[in-house]
């Protein structure tokens, strides 16, 4: 799926929020060079590379350790809701969440919309 329809019109990471995910089954995990390009619709978040799987991150930063767990269960709601699952990392002050479709083994369209769902959720917080 590409997100750029032309040259001029971009979606936004709020269009990208309500966009419906797409079926797995079948696809391959997104080359780099169309991630990076997506990427670009989500601010605050980043391409990180473990171990050669491709995936977005993103550190968000709260008051204290309870704000951080909060957001970090509203995460976790909007994954059991979207059977769709990031691996979150909760701190005093923080919470990162990282996004991969585990049985692509790299990242999927369904990636970039959960990403940007995670960052409305930080909105509305």
């Amino acid at each position: 799926m590409v997100i750029i329809v032309n040259k001029n019109l971009r979606t936004t990471m709020k269009d990208m929020a309500h966009m419906q995910l797409l079926p797995v089954q079948g696809a391959t995990a997104m080359p780099e060079k169309q991630c990076r390009r997506i990427l670009e619709n989500l601010p605050g978040w980043s391409l990180s590379n473990t171990g050669g799987i491709l995936k977005l991150q993103r550190t968000f930063l709260f008051p204290d350790f309870s704000s951080a767990l909060a957001f970090a269960v509203k995460v976790g709601d909007l994954a059991e809701a979207s059977e769709h699952h990031p691996e979150i990392l909760t701190a005093w002050g923080k919470s990162t969440v990282t996004w991969w479709t585990h049985s692509l083994t790299g990242l999927h369209m369904n990636d970039f919309i959960m990403a940007a769902r995670t960052s409305e959720a930080m909105i509305h917080a």
